[in-house]
């Protein structure tokens, strides 16, 4: 380093005395010579830039050295030059601060500075001649190549405060190292995140610890980004999984299941609005990107400090390495299925592969399966010959699942009230058998259970549903229509846009959301309640003259989630087009203060389940006879917050009748007496109920 010092200057004569060699010196920061700043008696010094050594290049600046050059009031006794007292600048160093990034500049700035500093009291040594600078015989110049201003601005920053600096250095080097952990050990099922399943040792870290010291530093960032966007999409499959097994009883299918955002979306927006809805959806798209970026970054620190900390980063690898097969080897646990040794992310990229190629082989696979139908060939008149000139209904109840039957929390409410509406059915001369039937969905995807029931096939995804609707397969409907000895309708209130699926079930008239005359508000997802539709069944439908009996599929939707608000029952001559509903609705519980909590969300689905049933019995009673066949069932159960982690698929199935003659068919099925199946009551698969109810009545398998 070099420093400017001023010299005492000589009074003004025609030449200097031969002994005291010329000392005038220009500091490269003042005015230029001649100016009358520079005639000054007093000269300040430049301050002296020194290079931290920091990647950030922190500027260290020299303590500033001034002065005073008095002019001698008695020129024949003129002085020689005496220099000033400089004090000593100390060898610019990183601040205590200093963090690994700052390590790589130390070797460069080290070559700029000088080997000593100029000691008190010394003589300036003299110029070599008088065109010669003493700031020039002092140090060679240095260059310091000038860094962008933020860099300056941020190495000042770290410079003036050093604690937080280094406070906020650990802080985000720790937040990288989090967020990489959590996402390699993330569950996939809401119940399993717990604090044991984050401090374990994931084999997938070491192994791209590895990686990363050993490359250079453009591949390095590559490959840094490559693993962290990675890294943060496996950990958004990793979210959809936990909802989807809160939801739907199962993962997420990366090849099936994106057609479901859409749905979704449509429920979000009966449950909280449009407005609602978008900023739900805002938010999701908003923490995909987050998610994605912060693992990134994370990934791409956590590179870096391991390339300039080679040594340390090669040693800790190595530790961990034996540590994670030491533990592999011996089986080492935290708890019962919680091994410290961890290969989730492997396991979880291997089980996501497996299930792409399940998926793909299962949709030829099943295209098979279809085609194969031992009723398909029977002819019309063997068909269901046993319910000839009875109205049937087929009527499923949403989300009517065995826990409402069984959960100690929702079973209370709801046996009562199948109790109560077994005596009415009693009294009104009817009789009734249940059972069960383990439905093929779980928590929603409600078209899935439909399917199945009425195809026979086993509809457990989208795909499959695809292929089935798309075929000719023989359903329950399309059985009755087949016979020609019934007309086929539907009700399905919870249809609101074009249903291309009406043909493939052999349904002849559909009544949608649109046509069954409903002028009151919607109950969240449910457009009415349904009491008014079976009313309005028994308005357009029922009540007519017909030539033929009726088989008439209706799907019920009031014990929809969010199950909030629930309607009412109101006296049957006042239900009208619904408007007397809007009171009610507007009295009802918000869809934000249930689907929250857990135990208002089972208390008010049993409370929708009750009116559900209660609707239909009551419609039964009053508008049913001795010709009436009603068979009615639960779709699938509720989701997995309301029905409990790993609940059974079970829904109650019944059949109730007035003639004797029908229950009497299914008396081998050993169903339960009464509209509450018990416990040891058999459990059949959904799809089977299909062929085991052609069969029972009178249907001859024609393979």
């Amino acid at each position: 380093m070099s420093f400017n010092t001023s010299s005492r200057q000589l009074s003004k004569t025609d030449e200097a005395p031969e002994d005291v060699p010329s000392q005038e010196v220009t500091p490269l920061d003042s005015p230029e010579a001649g100016t009358p700043e520079a005639e000054t008696a007093e000269t300040e010094t430049p301050e002296a830039s020194v290079p931290a050594p920091e990647a950030d290049a922190a500027e260290a600046e020299a303590p500033e050295v001034e002065a005073e050059a008095e002019a001698d009031p008695e020129p024949e006794a003129a002085e020689a030059p005496e220099v000033p007292e400089v004090p000593e600048v100390p060898e610019a160093k990183a601040p205590e601060t200093e963090t690994p990034e700052a390590r790589t500049a130390e070797a460069t700035t080290s070559e700029t500075e000088t080997s000593e500093t100029e000691t008190p009291g010394a003589e300036t040594p003299e110029a070599e001649s008088p065109g010669v600078e003493a700031s020039d015989v002092d140090a060679p110049e240095v260059t310091v190549t000038p860094r962008p201003r933020r860099w300056r601005v941020w190495g000042g920053w770290r410079e003036k405060y050093p604690v937080a600096a280094r406070v906020l250095w650990w802080t985000t080097t720790a937040v990288a190292l989090a967020v990489v952990v959590v996402a390699l050990l993330m569950p996939t099922q809401a119940d399993k995140v717990r604090v044991a399943a984050f401090v374990r040792l994931p084999v997938e870290a070491i192994f791209g610890a590895a990686l990363l010291i050993v490359l250079p530093r453009r591949p390095r960032i590559a490959v840094a980004v490559l693993a962290g966007l990675g890294l943060g999409a496996l950990t958004v499959v990793n979210f959809l999984d936990i909802g989807f097994n809160e939801y739907l009883g199962r993962g997420f299918n990366v090849v099936l299941d994106w057609s479901l955002f859409s749905d979704a979306q449509g429920y979000l927006q009966d449950t909280f609005g449009k407005g609602g809805a978008f900023g739900i959806a805002a938010l999701a798209v908003t923490l995909v990107i987050a998610v994605l970026a912060l693992t990134t970054m994370s990934v791409i620190r956590l590179g870096n400090l391991a390339a300039r900390n080679t040594e340390t980063a090669t040693r800790t690898t190595l530790v961990l390495a034996i540590v994670w097969v030491t533990c592999a080897a011996l089986g080492v646990q935290y708890a019962p299925g919680i091994p410290i040794a961890s290969e989730h992310t492997m396991q979880a990229l291997q089980f996501k592969t497996e299930q792409v190629r399940r998926t793909l082989r299962d949709e030829a696979e099943f295209a098979k399966i279809a085609k194969k139908d031992d009723f398909a060939d029977t002819p019309p008149d063997q068909l269901l010959t046993g319910l000839r000139g009875k109205d049937m209904m087929i009527t499923f109840i949403e989300s009517y699942g065995r826990s409402a039957i069984e959960d100690p929390v929702m079973a209370p409410g709801v046996d009562a009230t199948l109790t109560a509406e077994n005596e009415k059915l009693t009294q009104a001369g009817f009789a009734a058998k249940s059972g069960w039937l383990t439905s093929a969905t779980y928590g929603g995807s409600s078209w899935l259970g439909h399917s199945t029931f009425l195809s026979g096939l086993w509809i457990s995804n989208q795909q499959r549903y695809r292929t089935v609707t798309a075929g000719e397969r023989l359903t329950l409907p399309g059985a009755f229509k087949k016979t020609g000895a019934w007309d086929t309708v539907g009700v399905m209130p919870g249809i609101q846009k074009a249903w291309p699926e009406q043909k493939f079930y052999g349904i002849d008239k559909l009544y949608d959301s649109h046509n069954l005359g409903y002028k009151g508000p919607k109950f969240s997802w449910s457009t009415m309640p349904d009491q008014y539709a079976l009313t309005a069944f028994e308005r357009l439908v029922h009540s007519k003259k017909h030539d033929k009996p009726l088989m008439s599929t209706i799907i019920l939707t009031s014990s929809h989630q969010p199950w909030a608000p629930i309607p009412e029952l109101v006296p049957q001559d006042q239900v009208g087009d619904g408007s007397i509903y809007n009171a009610i609705e507007k009295a009802g519980k918000k869809p934000g203060d249930i689907i929250t909590d857990s135990a208002k969300s089972k208390q008010e689905y049993g409370k929708s389940i009750q009116y559900s049933v209660s609707s239909l019995i009551n419609y039964l009673v009053k508008y049913g006879n001795k010709n009436t066949v009603l068979i009615f069932l639960g779709d699938h159960q509720p989701i997995a917050r309301v029905s409990g982690n790993h609940a059974s698929r079970d829904v109650p199935v019944s059949i109730v009748a007035k003639d004797p003659k029908v229950l009497d068919k299914i008396a081998d099925w050993n169903w339960a007496d009464g509209l509450q199946p018990q416990q040891d009551t058999p459990v059949w698969k959904m799809n089977d109920f299909r062929d085991r109810f052609l069969t029972a009545y009178g249907s001859t398998p024609a393979p």
